[in-house]
C-alpha cells in the first residue's frame, strides 16, 4: 500500500501534470488537423484509478474533440446484437479522440467473473477480441490499452473511503463491494484475458497505480510518447474591434426574471 508520505510531493505532481497537459492540447490540434483517430481503453480493478485519470486527461481538451465513452448495461435489444456493436458505434470519426472508460473488455472481466454470459460467449470474445482490435489498427485508429494495477489493501482503503465520504458514496455499488470477495476470480480472468488479448498490434501497458498522481503523470506521459504527433501552425487570431453603438437599448431588469444573488449572503 503507498503511503501518504510515499507519493509524489504535490507540487511536483501538478508542475508535471499541467506540462503533461500543454502537450494533450498540442497532441489535440494535431489529430483535428490531421484527421487522427485515437482511442484509448483504460480498465483494471475497482477504485484502481481509471476516472481519475481520464478526468486529467480530458481537463483542458475540447470536448467536441476529445470524448468519454463510459457505456452502461446493455439494453435487451443491444444484447442479440454482435458483442462488439455497440462499442463501435462510439469509436471516433477523422480528428477524434474517443477514452473508453471501461470497453469491450467487460467480457472478459466483470462479466465472466459474475455469470452475466456464457462460456461460450465468453471463448467467443477471446478469439474476436484480436482480430477485432488488428482491424481497427489496419484501418488506422491509433489504439492504445491501460491496466490499472492497484494491491487488494488499497482497493479495500479507497472504498472505505469512498463509503464514508457522502460526496462520493455514489462511486460505490454492490459490484464494486463484489470483487473483495472475488479478488482471485478477477485475477485470474485478468491473467487470461493478458494471455489472448496482449498482441503486438495492440500491447496492454499495465499502469501500478498505487499512487494515484504517480500512475496518472505515469500514464498520460506514456501516451503522449506512443503517438507520433507534432505542433501544428494554427491560424492566427485576433479580436476584432467593437463597433459603435447604434441605438441599442436593453429592456428594463425588472422585466426578466434574475437568479437570486446568493453569493452576496457569503459575506
Amino acid at each position: 500500500m503507498a503511503k501518504k508520505d510515499e507519493r509524489l510531493p504535490k507540487k511536483r505532481y501538478e508542475k508535471e501534470l499541467f506540462r503533461l497537459q500543454a502537450q494533450l492540447v498540442t497532441l489535440q490540434e494535431w489529430v483535428r488537423q490531421e484527421g487522427a483517430r485515437v482511442v484509448v481503453v483504460f480498465e483494471g480493478r475497482d477504485a484502481a484509478g481509471k476516472g481519475s485519470t481520464i478526468k486529467r486527461v480530458t481537463q483542458y481538451l475540447n470536448p467536441r474533440i476529445a470524448r468519454i465513452a463510459a457505456l452502461p448495461a446493455p439494453t435487451e435489444r443491444q444484447r442479440g446484437q454482435w458483442y462488439f456493436q455497440r462499442y463501435v458505434e462510439h469509436l471516433p470519426a477523422a480528428g477524434e479522440i474517443v477514452l473508453f472508460d471501461r470497453s469491450w473488455y467487460n467480457r472478459a472481466g466483470v462479466e465472466r467473473v459474475m455469470g452475466f454470459c456464457t462460456k461460450e460467449e465468453y471463448q467467443r470474445f477471446l478469439n474476436q477480441a484480436p482480430t477485432f482490435e488488428r482491424m481497427l489498427v489496419e484501418d488506422g485508429i491509433l489504439l492504445r490499452k491501460y491496466w490499472f494495477s492497484v494491491s487488494d489493501a488499497e482497493q479495500e482503503r479507497r472504498f472505505r473511503s469512498r463509503l464514508e465520504d457522502p460526496m462520493r458514496r455514489w462511486k460505490l455499488s454492490p459490484m464494486d463491494l463484489e470483487s473483495i470477495s472475488r479478488w482471485e476470480d478477477y485475477s485470474r480472468a485478468k491473467d487470461d484475458m493478458f494471455v489472448h488479448t496482449d498482441i503486438p498490434e495492440a500491447p496492454w501497458y499495465v499502469v501500478e497505480s498505487e499512487d494515484k498522481r504517480s500512475a496518472r503523470i505515469n500514464m498520460i506521459a506514456h501516451l503522449i510518447s506512443t503517438i507520433p504527433y507534432h505542433e501544428v501552425q494554427r491560424r492566427p487570431l485576433e479580436l476584432p474591434p467593437r463597433p459603435a453603438a447604434h441605438g441599442y437599448q436593453r429592456p428594463p431588469r425588472e422585466l426578466q426574471n434574475h437568479v437570486p444573488d446568493h453569493a452576496a449572503s457569503l459575506s
